[in-house]
């Protein structure tokens, strides 16, 4: 499978899955796991991505703020994340939703989901390198449609 990665220059590659992997731009199509640090996690922003193509490899999320979790919502969320189960990655990587997740004192991680291509990129100052990039996720599972549902309803 190849996937035509665009920088905006001219001379733009057509990369395999196996190459993106090898170069750091998505996961090895594994379930996403979340980073132990999770567990710190007191707030969580939601945010209505309106510029998907840029968040390949952005340094931050960009979008509409649509909630604040925190507390038990918080907690749930991440579950549900954690919940998440493994699936065939597609190509398109336009996610539509992201999240910030904060501990009390500082930003975690980010992850932006595109449930188009079954894709959510993990990174963040907590993320090992290992687990940076884009991971698969069934976007059809109960924990999916759970998520899309509570980012719909902010």
């Amino acid at each position: 499978m190849t996937l035509s990665v665009h920088s905006g220059a001219a001379n733009d590659e057509v990369l395999s899955l196996r190459d993106l992997v090898r170069h750091g731009l998505i996961g090895d199509c594994v379930p996403m796991l979340l980073p132990l640090a999770h567990e710190k996690a007191e707030l969580i922003e939601v945010i209505r991505i309106t510029d998907p193509a840029r968040h390949l490899n952005s340094a931050d999320l960009i979008g509409e703020h649509v909630a604040i979790w925190e507390g038990e919502q918080a907690q749930y969320a991440l579950a549900l994340i954690n919940d998440l189960p493994g699936s065939e990655p597609y190509r398109c990587f336009l996610p539509g939703w992201g999240i910030r997740v904060h501990s009390a004192t500082e930003l975690l991680f980010q992850v932006a989901f595109c449930f188009r291509c079954h894709g959510a990129r993990l990174w963040g100052p907590v993320v090992p390198v290992e687990r940076t990039g884009i991971h698969d996720f069934d976007p059809d599972s109960a924990a999916a449609r759970e998520l899309l549902r509570r980012f719909r309803d902010g």
